[in-house]
């Protein structure tokens, strides 16, 4: 095995959990699996599907599982119909914490069986590691004067190699923490399985804060694969076949649990009606729809739904506008200074799409271009009550030149164009002022794609392609950074 591709091995054994963790995300979320949606729990509400049990009286009964938007499997729990003290506060009380501890199981028990699977590539990569770097040794010592040149060059390849040592060292102490969750869990649900028996024989209180504590933990363990660096992109899901050939289409990444709202905006110029579907069932199944008019047509296809009010750039103009869809009223609007509009500086399909708003995990960003910066991408982080710059970035990327772009955890991703064949091939990371090239294949099915944005909440891409409404499942990539690197 050469260096480069044992390099390559050990990155994707770490990987494995992380694209596993992933790969059901989409098809729960548009209703692929079966018929009947619910709401999941987490940071960002998803939506899993499953059928209702024949007779939840008898005992207790998982009726639905799917991963939610951060990768845990997520189950609903019926919980048996309580013969006694059915009416007592306590009781219920005990009830409902019951039923949360054992939901918490079932995500710890997914989590713990592919940690184990995937620690053991992660070891057997490391054997595999530390042998090939005896094997170095061993060969630069017999043959220093004949290939001394050769053997250099692979010793500094082993180098590179060296620093992933402690970053699998750090993958197997996460491997047991997970484990000790699983261990936690099941003694709390003995422990509330004997109270549930015998009231009294533990401190309820007691319980109530173990659970809490547990919860949190479980929760920090989870954030810590919560952002990273795009690695790959699913294959197209089609959702709906509808309007134009151009348009855009979103959810609210901050709506409350349960509003499972869909946008919809036809065109990208001298409109001004948003439609509002009740659901995404309703989007995928139905026509039924509320119609919201706004103050000012719309310009491009840049738009976005945030914290239950609208972000829009004002046709023919660089005024970012901010439309409340509570009270239908406008509750902020400012100019984003210097900002190319009315097609001055557009992505390479044209449309007005000068202004390109979009949401990432790190709130409201604005994506344009100056004639100070050249023509090329400008990236502004805008605060989403006054709409005021909070920093900017300048870009060495021609704005004319991208198809579309979209943020994900501070990063801005760059396709190459926007008909046939696709891919993001040009990343802009904020963090580090930093930019590369890269190549992420991105499936154009309908050979059009005229809008292209990212939600942290679905952990998905919303696109608009010629007339349909697609969505893409991603794939990041989580960097674990270790004191000794």
């Amino acid at each position: 095995m050469s260096v480069p591709l044992l390099k390559i091995g050990v990155v994707l054994s770490t990987m494995a959990m992380i694209t596993n963790w992933m790969s059901q995300t989409l098809p729960s979320l548009v209703g692929l699996n079966t018929t009947k949606l619910t709401a999941a729990q987490g940071g960002y509400p998803d939506r899993s599907i499953g059928v209702l049990p024949a007779n939840p009286e008898e005992s207790w009964q998982v009726y639905s599982s799917a991963q939610d938007s951060e990768g845990r499997c997520v189950c609903t729990v019926v919980a048996p119909q309580q013969t006694m003290c059915s009416r007592d506060a306590r009781t219920k009380q005990l009830r409902q914490l019951l039923e949360k501890v054992q939901n918490m199981t079932q995500s710890i028990q997914v989590l713990d069986q592919r940690t184990q699977r995937d620690l053991q590539y992660v070891v057997k990569m490391e054997d595999q590691l530390r042998g090939l770097e005896t094997k170095f040794r061993q060969v630069e010592e017999n043959h220093k004067q004949n290939i001394a040149k050769q053997y250099k060059a692979i010793k500094a390849k082993m180098a590179e190699l060296r620093p992933l040592i402690p970053v699998l060292e750090e993958y197997k102490a996460d491997a047991r923490l997970v484990q000790q969750f699983k261990e936690e869990v099941q003694n709390l649900t003995a422990s509330l399985g004997l109270l549930q028996h015998e009231m009294g024989a533990y401190d309820y209180d007691d319980l109530h804060s173990r659970v809490v504590s547990l919860e949190e933990r479980l929760r920090a363990c989870m954030q810590k694969l919560a952002c990273g660096k795009l690695t790959g992109i699913s294959d197209a899901i089609t959702v709906k076949t509808s309007g134009s050939r151009f348009g855009s289409w979103m959810t609210d990444p901050l709506a409350p649990e349960g509003d499972t709202r869909v946008w919809y905006m036809d065109g990208y110029h001298n409109n001004r009606f948003v439609r509002e579907y009740k659901s995404m069932a309703d989007f995928m199944t139905s026509d039924n729809f509320t119609s919201h008019r706004l103050p000012h047509p719309w310009s491009g296809t840049g738009q976005v739904v945030y914290n239950g009010s609208i972000y829009f750039n004002k046709f023919q103009s660089n005024m970012i506008i901010k439309f409340d869809f509570k009270t239908s009223t406008i509750s902020k609007s400012q100019r984003l200074d210097n900002a190319g509009f009315s097609n001055t500086y557009h992505y390479a399909w044209g449309g007005h799409s000068d202004i390109d708003l979009m949401v990432d995990e790190g709130g409201l960003w604005a994506v344009y271009a100056t004639n100070q910066n050249a023509g090329n991408i400008v990236i502004s982080k805008l605060h989403p009550i006054t709409l005021h710059i909070i920093q900017t970035w300048m870009t060495n990327h021609p704005r004319r030149s991208a198809g579309e772009s979209f943020m994900i955890c501070g990063t801005l991703y760059v396709t190459n164009g926007y008909s046939g064949g696709t891919k993001v091939y040009y990343a802009y990371h904020t963090n580090s002022s930093m930019y590369e090239y890269i190549d992420i294949v991105l499936q154009n099915k309908y050979s059009h794609i005229s809008m292209l944005d990212y939600n942290p909440r679905d952990r998905a891409l919303y696109a608009w392609n010629n007339g349909h409404q697609v969505l893409y499942n991603v794939t990041l990539f989580h960097v674990i950074r270790s004191e000794q690197l």
